[in-house]
């Protein structure tokens, strides 16, 4: 396939740590694939999974290699065979390549270098902020990530970032290559209609406010700051209660710690029905990010879609997504609960129509736009672009197509 010559692209996406119940970056995936086919390309997404497998989806072809789990992660999975998927990449011939794992995928930089393919790698987290999260000391987790982002920036034509929070790490270090693409929400089906008040009751109880949170329940994403912020503001009065929706390796510790406190929280676990978690999301007085590492959020946007203000971590990229339409607050439970009470002193109404205005900023089709402007790839099927000009800016305020300086 002379994917040039005809101004259709066949574009292969390399992606670790996803499974069927993983959240944000399965969306992302999901979206920006349907987004490349309705452009008129071709995707191809290969990510790793217990069996072998080959669909072909609403988002273009998936591949599925067998690998293994990573213990101490709830199940997600790593592509490990590095021949295997040479094998694969040889034979799918791709004209772009995308990657979205930094750590044991960097190697496929090398393999587009010598296969003359433009390659990208896609960094949805901060190497230094998930390092800090696991406990490492501030001075050893930035030396280690810029050594790794050195050898990242080195290995592909260009790294597409988030927001500009997360391109900050890249840019400390000099690189050059770097550009934005946001991510996006699907304003459609994230809206304030699927607010339910019969599920509002049933989950609030006897509470006044209902709180929620909606994430993988792991060490790097903080989720025992939503219990801490309950608690507090239990302690303060306020009538609160909280539903959890997600899964992941800190259930158990944190179910046992609701128990043994007599919070009043109740465990949804993995939520596989959209409609489902959007009624979550709408139905809530506040949705709490307490995810210091988030360099996007899309769980967090998802939320301000269906109309519901978001209390984020200030360490994160949070805080520039959500903007007035929600709350602020540092690493700890306290800073929390006075976020959600500044958040709930503000006229549900009014915080309410903020939440979706500011949502109505990151369409998904603006999200394809960019990235596909990171690949040097046409963006017509494109529908509703929206104002991208911004999001197609790199790092040092460049075009994206002209970020890298001709390394195309």
């Amino acid at each position: 396939m002379n994917g040039d010559d005809r101004g259709s692209l066949r574009i292969v996406r390399l992606a670790n740590f996803v499974t069927p119940a993983s959240g944000g970056l399965r969306t992302a995936l999901r979206e920006l694939g349907a987004g490349y086919q309705a452009a008129g390309h071709e995707s191809v997404l290969v990510v790793p999974g217990e069996r072998a497998s080959d669909e072909h989806t609403r988002q273009g072809r998936v591949i599925t290699l067998p690998g293994p789990c990573v213990p101490g992660t709830g199940g997600y999975r790593v592509l490990t065979d590095r021949r295997r998927v040479a094998r694969l990449l040889d034979a799918l011939a791709p004209d772009r390549l995308e990657v979205s794992d930094r750590t044991t995928l960097r190697w496929t930089g090398e393999w587009a270098r010598r296969a003359r393919v433009p390659a990208v790698m896609v960094s949805h987290e901060s190497a230094d902020a998930v390092l800090r999260t696991w406990g490492v000391p501030d001075a050893f987790a930035r030396g280690a990530a810029d050594r790794l982002n050195l050898r990242t920036a080195r290995s592909y034509a260009r790294i597409v970032c988030t927001t500009e929070w997360a391109a900050r790490e890249f840019v400390r270090i000099g690189a050059r290559n770097v550009v934005r693409a946001p991510l996006g929400v699907d304003l459609d089906h994230f809206h304030p209609s699927h607010h339910d008040g019969g599920l509002r009751d049933h989950h609030r109880g006897e509470a006044t406010v209902l709180l929620a949170m909606c994430s993988r329940l792991s060490p790097e994403k903080r989720p025992g700051r939503a219990l801490d912020a309950l608690a507090e503001l239990l302690r303060r009065g306020v009538s609160a209660a909280l539903v959890v929706a997600g899964d992941g390796p800190m259930r158990p510790r944190l179910e046992a710690r609701v128990r043994a406190e007599g919070l009043p929280a109740v465990f949804l676990g993995h939520v596989p029905d959209r409609a489902g978690l959007a009624a979550i999301q709408a139905s809530a007085d506040v949705v709490l990010a307490p995810g210091p590492a988030e360099t996007f959020g899309l769980a967090a946007l998802e939320a301000l879609a269906c109309g519901s203000p978001v209390v984020v971590s200030a360490l994160s990229a949070l805080p520039d997504i959500v903007g007035a339409a929600g709350g602020t607050a540092a690493d700890n439970g306290p800073a929390f609960a006075d976020a959600v009470e500044r958040v709930l002193a503000r006229p549900e109404p009014a915080r309410r129509t903020a939440a979706r205005t500011r949502a109505e900023r990151y369409g998904w089709p603006a999200a394809v736009a960019s990235f596909l402007a990171a690949h040097d790839a046409s963006t017509e099927g494109v529908q509703e672009l929206g104002a991208t000009g911004a999001a197609l800016k790199g790092a040092t305020g460049v075009p994206a197509h002209e970020a890298v300086g001709g390394a195309w």
